[in-house]
């Protein structure tokens, strides 16, 4: 059924609105979420496109007050604490605005912090290397964790996010970098990647607007315009300036305050 170039637009309107107002929430109400919601966010991610239809994903859904709280213990003891330590390869005020803490500040947030356990839900994304023996031999790497794996599983993800931004519901990307203890508790078998977490709930506050670099900085026609290449010292100068507008974001994602220290406020 063809739509007129109006329908067109109103919808082409509603999916820039979607995308442009989502945010990644990382403190959630407890609150309950019908049941349905979590059946119409599998049915969205399961139609993600990946290489040669092999559709790699599966999904676990957490609902177990238990197995959140141990799920979450598990990722404060294990990818925080690796992450954390990684970060201090940076100068300060460069890190991550997540690790701009002193490791005692992150010892007792990992202890204290209920986090996404408190969440109504969690999705945790899955890949299996094997079904991407479907696409072409030339993605493919060494091991079954193939190359077009990790593509697949961030189009699901993604058409996840927006799903429940449309349910009204905020969702947090938890990436897992080493996901053997996560798998034990799981019970994944071992041929599987445990890729991330998707916390789902309703938003416990309303986030700070987002930013992002006008796009006719990133396009380029008929070739790259080198006008648009930035050296590696004017990188360090857009990290810091991005730094300065994310830091308080993220301080209001975890906190729920307006994301500024004392010290900030003038």
């Amino acid at each position: 059924m063809s739509t007129t170039p109006s329908q067109s637009t109103a919808e082409y309107d509603m999916l820039l609105d979607l995308v442009q107002n989502r945010r990644s929430i990382r403190k959630l109400k407890s609150d309950p979420v019908p049941a349905d919601y979590i059946t119409k966010i599998l049915d969205v991610g399961r139609s993600a496109m990946s290489g040669g239809n092999a559709q790699p994903w599966e999904f676990i859904v957490v609902t177990d007050a238990a197995m959140k709280k141990e799920l979450l213990r598990t990722y404060n003891e294990v990818d925080i604490d690796f992450t954390y330590w990684m970060e201090q390869q940076r100068v300060p005020e460069l890190r991550h605005p997540s690790f701009q803490i002193s490791h005692e500040e992150a010892v007792i947030r990992a202890r204290t912090a209920k986090g996404w356990s408190e969440a109504p839900f969690l999705i945790v994304l899955l890949g299996d290397g094997r079904r991407q023996w479907a696409t072409v031999q030339s993605a493919h790497t060494y091991g079954v964790h193939q190359s077009h794996l990790t593509d697949g599983l961030a189009n699901a993800a993604m058409l996840m996010h927006l799903a429940g931004a449309a349910l009204g519901l905020g969702s947090q990307h938890v990436t897992i970098q080493i996901d053997a203890p996560f798998k034990r508790l799981l019970n994944v078998p071992d041929p599987l990647k445990l890729v991330l977490i998707m916390p789902f709930g309703y938003p416990e506050f309303e986030p700070y607007p987002g930013s992002r670099r006008p796009l006719d900085a990133m396009v380029h026609h008929e070739h790259y315009e080198m006008d648009k290449f930035i050296s590696n010292k004017d990188i360090i100068a857009y990290l810091n300036e991005l730094r300065g507008k994310t830091v308080p974001i993220y301080r209001q994602g975890y906190t729920g305050t307006d994301g500024l220290k004392e010290g900030d406020k003038s």
